[in-house]
C-alpha cells in the first residue's frame, strides 16, 4: 500500500510541476511580450517626438517601429500612389525614391514595410494612425514648423500624384481620386 500512496504522491508532483511550468511559460511570454511593446513605444517617444500615448500605443498596434519610423512619412506618398485602386511603375519608382531620399535602404526594415505597402494596400487604419500623428506633432510645433512640414509632405505627395497624370505631359496631371486622397492628408495639418 505504501508504494501505491507513493506512486500517487509522485504522480501529484508530477502533475503540480507540469501545471506550474505551464503557467511560468505563459507568465514569461506575456512578460516579455509585454517587454517588446514598452521597448516599441519608448523607440517611437524617442524618433517621433510625440507624448501622445493613444497615438503611440496605435502606431505599437499596426507594427510601427522605432526601425519602420521613416517608412512613417511616406505613408501620405502609398496612398496617393494607392488612390487610383492600384500602383504603377512610374508612381512605385517616385514614391521608392522619395524613400532613398529619406535614408531608407533596400534591405532594412523600413524599406522592407514600405515594399510591403506598394505590392497591397495598407489597412486605412494606418493612415488613420499617421494623420493622428501629425495633428498631435502639429500641436508641438510652432505655426511656421507646422506649415514647413505640411509643405514638405504634400509636395512630395504631389509629385507621386503628378507622375502618371495627363498625355504626353498635358492636360490634367492629377488625377480626380488622387486629389480626393490629397485633400484628406491635407486635413492632418489643419491649424
Amino acid at each position: 500500500m505504501p508504494d501505491k500512496s507513493r506512486v500517487l504522491a509522485d504522480r501529484e508532483r508530477s502533475l503540480e510541476e507540469q501545471f506550474f511550468s505551464r503557467q511560468s511559460e505563459e507568465l514569461k511570454r506575456k512578460l516579455r511580450e509585454k517587454h517588446e511593446r514598452e521597448d516599441a513605444r519608448a523607440g517611437l517617444r524617442r524618433i517621433a517626438v510625440i507624448t501622445n500615448e493613444e497615438t503611440i500605443d496605435r502606431m505599437v498596434e499596426l507594427g510601427i517601429t522605432a526601425e519602420t519610423w521613416a517608412a512613417i512619412s511616406l505613408v501620405p506618398l502609398v496612398e496617393v500612389a494607392w488612390a487610383n485602386g492600384e500602383v504603377d511603375a512610374k508612381e512605385r519608382q517616385a514614391v521608392l525614391a522619395a524613400a532613398n531620399a529619406n535614408g531608407l535602404s533596400p534591405g532594412s526594415p523600413g524599406f522592407a514595410v514600405l515594399e510591403s505597402w506598394l505590392q497591397r494596400r495598407p489597412d486605412a487604419r494606418l493612415l488613420q494612425a499617421w494623420g493622428e500623428y501629425i495633428m498631435a506633432l502639429g500641436a508641438q510645433l510652432t505655426p511656421a514648423e507646422r506649415h514647413r512640414l505640411r509643405d514638405e509632405l504634400m509636395s512630395r505627395a504631389r509629385q507621386v500624384a503628378e507622375t502618371t497624370g495627363g498625355f504626353l505631359g498635358l492636360g490634367r496631371r492629377v488625377s480626380p481620386e488622387e486629389e480626393v486622397v490629397l485633400q484628406e492628408l491635407e486635413k492632418a495639418f489643419v491649424d
